[in-house]
């Protein structure tokens, strides 16, 4: 699987369930077990290193304008939800988290930016499949700590500052 059918894959699934994350997750699950296992790891390494990649500063300061707050788990299921939202958005805010502010249509705190679940859908597809979990991925590990320069999240003129337009659109 290349990353062209990785896309293709979490766009399908998003649109298919009206951008409901859960219903996402149970669908992307349903599409990898029509592939076979070497497919599923194939998606489940796109899927990581996007998630990896992700683990950024300005990322959890666009979470937490979005969301009004944020722990170390809910940025990391935020991280999983902008996966799930595509390659456009999700390498937009992975170039710049503050342009999330022109990709984003119709969020809602109460029902986006949380989807757990579509982290656990390759291992999910790959463990009905083979009925064993799934291999290391070969990946290196992550960082434990978010890139690029660290800010107090707590500190809403810093939070303004570092992400201007979605500061204006969702908390301004």
């Amino acid at each position: 699987m290349d990353e062209t059918e990785f896309w293709a894959l979490i766009d399908s699934t998003r649109e298919d369930a009206e951008g409901d994350p859960e219903e996402q997750a149970d669908l992307l699950i349903e599409k990898l077990t029509r592939l076979d296992p070497d497919a599923v790891t194939f998606f489940a390494r796109h899927f990581e290193s996007r998630y990896n990649r992700a683990n950024q500063w300005d990322l959890w300061a666009a979470a937490w304008i979005l969301l009004d707050g944020v722990s170390d788990d809910a940025f990391d299921a935020f991280r999983c939800w902008l996966i799930g939202q595509g390659r456009e958005v999700f390498e937009t805010a992975a170039h710049d988290a503050d342009s999330l502010a022109d990709v984003l249509e119709g969020f809602d705190e109460e029902l986006d930016g949380d989807a757990e679940d579509l982290g656990y859908a390759a291992d999910e597809a790959y463990e009905q499949l083979t009925g064993t979990v799934m291999p290391d991925l070969g990946l290196p590990e992550p960082q434990e700590d978010p890139t690029g320069v660290s800010l107090n999240l707590e500190d809403e003129a810093a939070l303004a500052e570092r992400l201007p337009k979605l500061w204006d659109r969702f908390r301004g």
